[in-house]
């Protein structure tokens, strides 16, 4: 077996890795080695079973990402790359790396948009981030008319980036503040959806790659993280049509609370959702 063995190296690159305390260490070394080699990771395991050696140069390209993953800079930002549901979304510094969790809220938008009785509903996503909520309602229901908002001079570049890289005719991307949303389209949207920033400012998270690397404007959201939603509920009132969804992401101890700000805002039928861990993790209510 050579030195530069794609075994070898895979199983020095998870120890390290796992030494530095990364959560996946096996997964993340054979992506990072799949992503040098310009391979899927199905391809790279193949390459182990076969006995296959790296170059010079990409041993030299591994160890490079491997010091910087062991030092808890986010695999995504590493690869350029975040999966989302069927999407492949470009990331870096200055945008928020979508969550698995929010596969399941984007859910609740879709299908509302599919069940709409109107031959192109009307979806919106407030803070669009990578555009991971936006993209999804607008490939999956390519009916619908989809609009995105963002506000961050650092995170609209990767919006309009894989807004432009998706070809989608029936999205819209705005650089605007939240609060100021596409007045045009009052009283017209059968659902909003958003991820807003939901850490309460002194609850900072654990993991380095969120301390380190997320922005803090997608991160926290005033003393009890909950600022936003407060806006959030009376832009989404004024976009809505009677009877169209909300639908917000939050963390798994904010769904009372929210669901006590929107019924006191005079929405309906206020309810909280849990994801596939069985965390509360999406209120949805319909505007009266």
């Amino acid at each position: 077996m050579t030195e530069n063995s794609v075994r070898e190296v895979l199983t020095a690159a998870s120890r390290r890795l796992a030494d530095a305390g990364v959560p996946d260490p096996q997964v993340d070394a054979e992506l990072l080695l799949a992503h040098v080699r310009a391979q899927s990771r199905g391809e790279l395991q193949a390459a182990v079973i076969t006995g296959a050696a790296l170059t010079l140069e990409q041993a030299d390209a591994y160890e490079a990402l491997i010091s910087r993953r062991s030092a808890r800079e986010p695999l995504q930002h590493l690869t350029g790359i975040a999966y989302f549901r069927h999407l492949e979304l470009a990331v870096g510094p200055g945008v928020f790396v979508p969550r698995p969790e929010t596969e399941g809220v984007v859910q609740f938008a879709i299908d509302a948009l599919r069940a709409a009785p109107v031959s192109e509903p009307v979806g919106i996503d407030l803070g669009s981030g990578s555009g991971a909520i936006a993209l999804a309602m607008a490939t999956e229901v390519p009916h619908a008319r989809v609009f995105a908002a963002e506000n961050s001079p650092e995170a609209f570049p990767w919006t309009r980036r894989n807004v432009d890289a998706a070809g989608v005719a029936n999205l819209r991307l705005d650089f605007v503040d939240l609060a100021d949303a596409f007045p045009d389209l009052d009283g017209t949207a059968d659902v909003v959806v958003s991820n807003p920033p939901y850490v309460p400012d002194d609850a900072i998270p654990r993991d380095p790659e969120v301390r380190l690397h997320d922005p803090h404007a997608a991160l926290y959201g005033g003393p009890d993280g909950l600022d936003v939603v407060r806006v959030l509920s009376g832009v989404a009132a004024r976009l809505l049509h009677p009877g169209g969804l909300l639908v917000i992401e939050h963390g798994e101890a904010q769904g009372e609370t929210i669901r006590d700000i929107l019924t006191a805002d005079g929405w309906r039928a206020a309810a909280t959702h849990r994801d596939l861990t069985l965390r509360d993790r999406t209120t949805t209510a319909l505007r009266a």
